[in-house]
């Protein structure tokens, strides 16, 4: 490759992460709990599933011994995500009673951008962008008006999460893969008033603003392909640390608020000479991520907000299934399909704090298609939608507040589109 050439990808790759950075602020997402599904528009159109199959430039992100098998390529992709968020309080003493809408804001965008190249015999090296998942929120009718909040209330968390991968080929069909995930969260809650009088620093509980937080973390794979059909993997991330300095009266320790630790297992298996099949299982530890898992009760048992033991969202740790099939209908164009299911992790008793943070959608069917434009171009689309999952609380309000239950719901649209080079 001449050294013109060498230049050019380089300015050309800068542009592609140029562009998604600058969609960054944009981003939110939520499927399971709030990760998101897949990494990129190809695994999305799989239903996340990839963990054995890498399919393009961000196979780094989901398992980075998949680098390995993709090929010296560019991915650009960007998804339009619409969810639909609402809750619905009863039996509430203080007149909170109601149904409230949290879709002030309604379409969010996406950014992805992957990068992998060869760069010795048996050693390949990616860079890959993506969202790893979020939440927004925005009650225009603040649910927590009767008990004192004002104006609007609502919280946005976005994540992104830079991943350079290292890959080596022990064998043809064997590889390994670690990766470090660089990740950046932003985070603003609003109208959150009633809750400062139960916080360890209640000037920063709500309405501060954003506030930002880089952390750091470790992720490492394996790839092996058995025969001629059958391929097998397996994929782990540390947890990742974070901290929001200008919520430290609102996450527990402070602020702090790590991205869960996850792994997972897949398969795939050629049927046919165009059809695989995928299945992978995921597992999320939310539990272990103190602001996130920490119970509503911990509030009543003298924890004040913030505090090390301080309440959180209650949330539990959640298995993920993704089954998915991929099929060569010709040269040029590839189908697929997939489903998804995740197991809840917002149980009935923390309904009235996830008010905030409705991550309960379970069951996700995706399609998708990519079509060879050129010898080196790839055009990609995917569609997808979360079901519309109701958590109806039990007992969920605390006394403080004069009981009662929030009901709380989600449902999901997604729509993506990406474009690869191979160089």
């Amino acid at each position: 490759m001449s050294q013109q050439r060498v230049h050019s990808l380089g300015k050309g790759r800068l542009g592609v992460l140029a562009l998604a950075m600058a969609l960054l602020p944009a981003a939110a997402a939520a499927t399971n709990g709030y990760f998101t599904n897949g990494s990129s528009v190809q695994s999305n159109g799989l239903g996340g599933a990839g963990i054995a199959f890498p399919v393009d430039a961000l196979a780094g992100y989901i398992n980075p011994a998949g680098i390995a098998f993709v090929g010296d390529r560019v991915d650009v992709g960007l998804t339009v995500f619409n969810p639909h968020r609402s809750s619905t309080i009863s039996g509430n003493l203080y007149g909170a009673n109601g149904a409230y809408s949290g879709n002030a804001v309604r379409y969010f965008l996406l950014p992805e951008a992957g990068y992998t190249r060869r760069v010795a015999d048996d050693l390949y090296f990616g860079l890959s962008l993506t969202a790893n998942g979020g939440m927004n929120t925005g009650y225009h009718d603040n649910p927590y008006a009767a008990f004192g909040g004002r104006g609007e209330a609502g919280v946005n968390l976005q994540q992104i999460v830079l991943t350079p991968t290292v890959a080596y080929t022990i064998t043809p069909t064997q590889s390994i893969g670690i990766g470090a995930n660089i990740a950046w969260q932003r985070f603003y809650a609003e109208g959150l008033t009633p809750f400062t009088a139960f916080s360890q620093a209640p000037n920063q509980v709500t309405n501060t603003g954003y506030s930002t937080s880089v952390g750091v973390g470790a992720r490492v794979g394996w790839t092996g392909r058995f025969g001629d059909n059958l391929s097998l993997g397996a994929t782990w991330s540390s947890k990742i640390p974070g901290s929001f300095h200008g919520y430290q009266g609102l996450f527990a320790q402070s602020g702090s608020f790590d991205i869960p630790q996850n792994f997972g297992i897949g398969a795939s298996y050629r049927v046919t000479s165009g059809l695989t099949l995928l299945g992978d299982v995921q597992r999320i530890l939310y539990a272990q991520t103190h602001s996130i898992g920490n119970p509503l009760a911990n509030l009543l048992q003298g924890n004040a907000l913030g505090s090390a033991n301080g309440a959180g969202f209650g949330w539990r740790d959640i298995n993920v299934y993704k089954l998915a099939a991929s099929y060569a209908y010709s040269p040029t164009l590839t189908l697929r399909g997939g489903f998804s299911h995740a197991q809840q992790p917002i149980p009935s008793s923390q309904t009235f704090f996830n008010i905030l943070a409705p991550g309960v959608v379970q069951n996700q069917v995706s399609v998708g298609a990519t079509w060879q434009t050129s010898a080196r171009g790839e055009l990609s689309f995917y569609y997808s939608h979360a079901f519309e999952k109701t958590v109806n609380g039990v007992d969920s309000i605390p006394p403080p507040f004069g009981g009662g239950n929030a009901d709380i719901s989600l449902s999901e649209n997604s729509l993506g589109f990406a474009y690869a080079w191979k160089i």
